[in-house]
């Protein structure tokens, strides 16, 4: 997506969405832009169906379903957008948004966690904390009255 709508979309430097593979609908937005919003049909639903492209290899298409499950509908992503007042802009919004949504889904899984001890120092410093809390917390503890007299 170097010149906006329509087109293929870049993932990345080796995966390309064709514009073939995009479903579009518009409607009327209730957003912005006064009297205008009830002749134009400005906002914008952009389809992609993850479950069926060839676009993307197995293994990337796999990891994007399961990562994007809870937002797939019968396989497709879809994405709204009605933010500006044209049409175009909101089309382009919504392609970022795909394309940010697809990139995010096909990164690969962040290394392993390595476990480790905590330090000394960081130990000290935790049970040094606890102490001054409890020390705060005591003094607010009521005292009994000692009688006058």
């Amino acid at each position: 997506m170097t010149g906006g709508v329509p087109g293929d979309l870049q993932l990345s430097g080796r995966w390309v969405i064709p514009a073939a593979e995009l479903r579009w609908r518009f409607s009327r937005s209730s957003g912005p832009g006064g009297q205008n919003v009830n002749t134009t049909d400005s906002r914008v639903e952009l389809g992609f169906d993850l479950a069926a492209t060839a676009a993307l290899p197995p293994l990337l298409q796999a990891r994007a379903l399961r990562r994007l499950e809870g937002r797939l509908v019968e396989g497709w992503v879809v994405i709204a957008a009605s933010k500006h007042r044209s049409q175009w802009q909101n089309r382009v919004a919504a392609q970022r948004r795909l394309v940010a949504l697809l990139q995010e889904a096909i990164k690969p899984p962040p290394p392993p966690r390595r476990a480790t001890k905590p330090t000394r120092g960081s130990k000290e410093r935790r049970l040094a904390a606890k102490k001054l809390r409890s020390a705060i917390k005591g003094q607010r503890r009521s005292r009994p009255q000692l009688p006058e007299g």
